[in-house]
């Protein structure tokens, strides 16, 4: 039978009048003065019955004592079963609790402090170790032996240089000597939170001339994630120093507006900038007759 066809009986007779040994139960066990009014009993199941009183302390609001009670079958007496508080409907609860692992989010480490990782975080993958042992007759099989020694005994001594064209070189070269890299997993989770932050479907990206693909201040990254990612390095533009994908946009697209040069004034049609000179009379040396001492002629007449 389910507990709601339990708590739908009707309340033992018996049971439910025994509201002052419910009553003595609550104050004995909660504070003086916090037990209030009598407000609700129900029949828990046969001959079971819970008592509740209002709980007026002032760090509970709307909290109950809840004392239940039985008598076995045909007894006259009724004994006591338990007294807790429980929270009411109107209750003034606490938030569920959360996990530190669920609770932690970006911008809450400060200086000093330290972010532990699970050993089976699904973000990250074993790395490079030197761990695994080639063939025999290779030719890096001491130098392996010493590298795992080494990490064995949490020993780092960078000052040793891997001998040139070993494994040991290669992996020191592509930076894959760390314990543990990312993983597919954590490579999708983080791109993901990036294109949500700086991708297509921001308004800033909606709004843009251009996409980052084609942007002259985009800094291009190394790895699968130089794909579909790279670094903003325009100082006006919103996303400076961040990791964008390039399909991201903003208004500072070095292409979407190149500002024009200043207009050059056309050369002038007559030459106004500058004086000419002119002779009223001519030079004595010439020859010449001035127009002013030549007698005048009648061009009326031959």
């Amino acid at each position: 039978m389910s507990a709601a066809t339990m708590r739908s009986r009707t309340p033992d007779r018996l049971c439910a009048a025994a509201v002052d040994l419910a009553r003595e139960v609550a104050v004995e066990a909660a504070d003086p003065g916090s037990v209030g009014e009598h407000v609700a009993v129900v029949a828990e199941g046969d001959r079971v019955v819970t008592h509740f009183f209002e709980c007026q302390d002032f760090g509970y609001r709307g909290w109950r004592w809840a004392v239940t009670v039985a008598r076995a079958s045909r007894a006259k007496y009724v004994t006591l079963d338990e007294c807790v508080l429980l929270p009411g409907p109107d209750a003034l609860l606490a938030p569920e609790w959360v996990p530190w692992s669920e609770r932690l989010r970006p911008g809450d480490m400060g200086p000093g402090d330290l972010l532990p990782t699970d050993a089976e975080d699904l973000r990250l993958e074993p790395g490079y170790t030197g761990e695994d042992i080639p063939p025999p007759n290779s030719v890096v099989s001491h130098e392996m032996a010493e590298l795992v020694e080494a990490e064995d005994a949490e020993v780092t001594d960078r000052t040793v240089v891997p001998a040139r064209g070993s494994i040991t070189a290669i992996a020191e070269e592509l930076g894959m000597r760390r314990a543990r890299v990312l993983s597919r997993y954590g490579l999708h989770s983080a791109a993901d939170r990036w294109d949500e932050a700086y991708g297509a479907k921001t308004p800033m990206a909606q709004a843009a001339p251009a996409s980052c693909v084609s942007c002259g201040f985009l800094v291009a990254i190394g790895g699968s994630l130089g794909q579909a990612f790279g670094v903003c390095a325009n100082e006006f533009g919103p996303a400076d120093g961040r990791l964008v994908s390039l399909s991201y946009g903003c208004g500072g697209h070095s292409e979407a507006a190149v500002m024009p040069k200043p207009p050059r004034p056309a050369p002038h049609v007559l030459d106004s900038m500058r004086s000419d000179e002119f002779q009223l009379r001519p030079s004595d040396d010439s020859g010449s007759v001035p127009t002013s001492d030549l007698p005048e002629q009648d061009l009326g007449h031959s």
